[in-house]
């Protein structure tokens, strides 16, 4: 079977409109911006802060690869950076795990922010929605926490 080459070039031009627009791959959103990674990264700490919410922990995730990397044999370079933010909302959180206990797995939330060495100049902002599922209040307050997620990211992002 011959695939043109223009087919190809919508598929890919398709797949990277995607990604940029926010893609969702096994339910982790995903969001690529232009910019650095310093800059972006502080942009989703302001966004999470701006919602008077505290920075529990920054997992500084692409360091600690690049280091343990190497005493393991595993050198190739994954991030040029790459960190973790965590962070909870009280509020949130407690109508969550109100509403079905079991829902702590879901807390706290975290948003990854990291850089390719493949792809320098854009930033990957990264994190997982909980399924909502369960009885119909922990439904409401698992889809609100995607809401939050969604919207720091998508201000992070302006």
């Amino acid at each position: 079977m011959k695939i043109h080459y223009w087919k190809l070039i919508l598929l890919w031009m398709a797949s990277h409109a995607c990604v940029a627009a926010g893609a969702d791959f096994g339910g982790v959103t995903t969001h690529v911006v232009k910019g650095g990674f310093d800059d972006i990264r502080d942009r989703v700490v302001m966004a999470i802060e701006n919602r008077g919410l505290v920075l529990n922990y920054t997992a500084h995730v692409g360091t600690m690869l690049e280091r343990t990397g190497k005493d393991i044999g595993r050198e190739r370079q994954i991030y040029t950076h790459a960190d973790v933010l965590e962070f909870c909302s009280a509020g949130i959180s407690r109508a969550t795990m109100e509403a079905d206990p079991r829902n702590i797995a879901f807390c706290p939330y975290a948003i990854a922010v990291y850089a390719l060495p493949a792809d320098p100049g854009r930033v990957h902002v990264s994190y997982r929605k909980p399924v909502a599922q369960g009885s119909a209040s922990s439904i409401k307050a698992l889809r609100e926490v995607g809401t939050l997620l969604d919207g720091i990211a998508r201000e992070a992002l302006k």
